[in-house]
């Protein structure tokens, strides 16, 4: 994404174009129409990464063209960025410009911001780190107000923390996120509040259980755990994993447990085919869980043919996908056991064409066809 994108006096009409190359296709399968839900035309991304381009004395951070992987666009201003990095990035530059221990080798910025304008910068170099770069940060941490990390081949060097803490508001509540920097996080934070907000719309059976694969950090597990009567959220990642029980903490939630299960695992748990001895400390037992709805949030590769087999076995389907593509793919199946009940579609990503859906499926009833 970079500046010559940035169209904010077109950013309405763009989001209608996006909407309607996907529109048909979820009218082929009896979606209802979509409630949309925009983003913020500026200021919007939470997290970005540059290149970072050494001229002579000269240092500056930089994108590329896809078209012109060669030619270094330098990046002056960045208004998609959030509030926190916009402050930052210019005067960070200068730091790092005219200190030559932070820029010798210096090859790649990345920054990880919050709403409350919390920075967390990552430098990655092409050489070991020592005590001199250590001290240099600190610096320039007290005089940015920001955290920094070193990290090269098999080194990370943490100044002081190498997460950062995020608030979002939901349905007038409050929830507090613990953000590592290697941890997946969703990078429109204004578009999360809303995608919490519309899951939680469309969270049923508060007496019964919720699976949810694919949990990350807990970003989803966490408001809608207000929903049900437990939840068993799932994530391979150990950064995540660690990361969303720290949160279930923050935000004081006793009724989920986190299994560090991929989703084909928990589909052989589930079927009785395989015993995870990562399940046997589970507090209740697997099958203590009355599991009626299942949220998923997949890579954009979608669901695979065994997840999908598992998902049709519950009441409802919650279902957020980075790829329309893949969603429609994956509805085609299930839509034969469940109806399409709600449809959202939720602009993470201003100015391309990338675009995030949200659809709840409920399981047809006994007079309805599943041929």
């Amino acid at each position: 994404m970079l500046p010559k994108d940035f169209q904010p006096e077109r950013y309405q009409e763009l989001l209608n174009e996006k909407v309607a190359t996907v529109l048909s296709d979820f009218k082929a399968l009896d979606a209802p129409e979509p409630q949309i839900f925009p983003s913020p035309n500026h200021s919007f991304r939470m997290r970005a990464e540059f290149r970072v381009w050494h001229d002579d004395e000269d240092l500056n951070f930089v994108m590329f063209e896809r078209e012109r992987p060669r030619e270094p666009i330098k990046i002056t201003t960045f208004p998609f960025g959030s509030a926190g990095m916009q402050a930052v990035l210019q005067p960070l530059r200068v730091l790092l410009q005219g200190n030559a221990i932070l820029r010798t080798k210096l090859f790649q910025a990345e920054f990880l911001s919050t709403l409350s304008g919390e920075c967390l910068v990552t430098l990655i170099y092409h050489r070991k780190l020592d005590d001199a770069w250590a001290q240099e940060a600190i610096q320039v941490e007290k005089a940015l107000n920001i955290k920094l990390i070193g990290r090269s081949r098999g080194q990370k060097l943490v100044v002081s923390d190498d997460w950062v803490t995020e608030t979002l508001q939901v349905d007038g509540r409050s929830f507090t996120y613990k953000q590592p920097e290697q941890a997946f996080i969703q990078p429109n934070a204004m578009v999360n509040q809303e995608m919490l907000s519309w899951a939680c719309a469309h969270a049923q059976n508060t007496d019964q259980d919720l699976l949810e694969l694919y949990c990350g950090m807990g970003n989803f597990t966490i408001p809608l755990s207000k929903h049900y009567r437990r939840v068993l959220a799932t994530e391979v990642s150990k950064v995540a994993t660690r990361a969303a029980q720290d949160n279930l903490v923050l935000n004081e939630v006793d009724n989920v447990a986190f299994a560090r299960l991929a989703a084909e695992e928990v589909t052989q748990a589930l079927n009785g085919d395989r015993e995870f001895r990562r399940l046997k400390s589970l507090d209740p037992p697997l099958n203590d869980y009355k599991l009626a709805t299942v949220f998923v949030d997949p890579p954009r590769a979608g669901l695979d043919d065994g997840t999908t087999r598992l998902c049709q076995k519950f009441n409802q389907i919650l279902y957020i996908s980075c790829n329309p593509l893949s969603l429609i793919d994956n509805l085609k199946s299930l839509s034969v056991t469940h109806r399409i009940e709600a449809l959202a579609v939720f602009d993470q990503f201003p100015y391309t064409h990338h675009l995030e859906c949200g659809v709840s499926l409920i399981r047809r009833g006994s007079h309805e066809s599943t041929n």
